[in-house]
């Protein structure tokens, strides 16, 4: 007997969290998330995003065996910025069987219509500013700090009930040993102009990183505002971010461009922490997690570049590319192996043309699926 149950408990939202780690236990690309940091995402009143919006959690069982996992979404926020009836799924993990994500998936539409949506999009966990999109090419690596993983076949479940491809996201990997020396040359070169302007590009200031992730928060609402799906985050939903991401940034890759002491565009790339992730059971920092975290810091060979961004008034200037040049340089000095520059909406010409031209090549591709309910 199949049937869908509504987290309710503790104990159900430990199961809702580990359920991957069982499904992907056979697979070397998987990379579990950690512990805490999906507890606190799932739980109202530890994350920003639950004191405007709503989300319920279901699970699915095949007698006393838990086969599947889903969110429903209401991000008010989003439906007010887009003035939209979206509805979200997120948090989708299935085996491999069409009855269960059947129930899984029309478990969620139910929620979503007794809110009054229209539409059903995903998977998205909890908006774009989050992990969004279904891996659909490259399945022959593991992801990146701060990308989703699925296996192949979700993508048949999901478009058997129903769903269509709203909008493709691309990773682009660049790798070391094809590095491209013309874009740190040219990101000399155009710095050189940008100084002219009154224009400088200087590393973040940790020292000062509460003043300094504000300015970003303007920017970041600013300069992603016209993206597909983008709804701005909020001051707290961005401290919270911020304060995660401290953990792990390296001032030498997060870059900030300002005219005259305005911040106008940032940069930021992460070290690929997954690498480590990967070697961490469940996603438990304790009681080992923690020393591996540490220990294995320095060998990280990887990084995301995870948002780069320019207000309006500033773009086309060279700054963009002064971004990129700045942080190959730096990935090359520190002897890093790879890097990937994700994710980029497929219709953002402007930037995949730019990627190509510097040596990188698109090799996962994540898509978001949405359907009328």
């Amino acid at each position: 007997m199949k049937r869908v149950l509504p987290v309710e408990t503790k104990q159900q939202l430990k199961a809702f969290i580990d359920f991957p780690h069982a499904l992907y236990q056979d697979d070397p690309h998987y990379v579990p998330e950690l512990y805490m940091a999906q507890e606190d995402l799932l739980t109202p009143g530890k994350h920003p995003f639950h004191e405007h919006s709503e989300v319920q959690l279901y699970l699915a069982y095949r007698g006393k065996e838990l086969v599947g996992r889903i969110a429903a979404i209401l991000n008010n926020n989003h439906n007010a910025f887009n003035h939209s009836r979206d509805g979200f799924f997120g948090f989708f993990d299935c085996v491999n069987d069409g009855e269960v994500a059947g129930l899984l998936i029309r478990e969620a539409q139910q929620w979503l219509l007794s809110k009054q949506l229209t539409t059903m999009i995903g998977p998205v966990n909890f908006s774009t500013n989050e992990t969004c999109g279904l891996l659909v090419e490259g399945f022959d690596s593991s992801p990146v700090a701060m990308m989703p993983y699925n296996y192949s076949y979700y993508r048949e479940l999901l478009e058997k009930l129903g769903f269509q491809k709203k909008v493709d996201l691309l990773a682009y990997q660049f790798l070391a040993a094809g590095y491209n020396d013309k874009a740190a040359r040219m990101s000399a070169m155009l710095r050189e102009r940008l100084e002219q302007k009154g224009i400088i590009i200087r590393p973040i200031d940790l020292k000062r990183y509460r003043q300094e992730a504000e300015s970003l928060r303007e920017i970041y609402n600013g300069a992603w505002d016209k993206n597909l799906g983008f709804v701005p985050m909020t001051p707290k939903e961005f401290d919270y971010m911020a304060k995660d991401l401290k953990l792990i940034v390296d001032p030498d890759f997060c870059l900030i461009a300002e005219h005259n002491g305005k911040v106008v565009g940032f940069s930021l790339a992460i070290p690929d922490i997954n690498q480590i992730l990967k070697k961490i059971k469940k996603g438990r920092l304790f009681p080992t997690g923690i020393f591996k975290l540490l220990l294995l810091r320095k060998k990280i060979s990887a990084v995301r570049i995870i948002a780069l961004g320019v207000i309006e008034g500033y773009r086309k200037m060279g700054i963009e590319a002064c971004f990129y040049g700045a942080a190959m340089q730096k990935h090359r000095e520190k002897n890093m192996k790879s890097a990937e520059a994700s994710w980029i909406l497929e219709n953002n010409l402007l930037m995949n043309q730019g990627l190509l031209k510097m040596g990188a090549r698109p090799y996962k591709k994540y898509r978001i699926y949405e359907k009328a309910i």
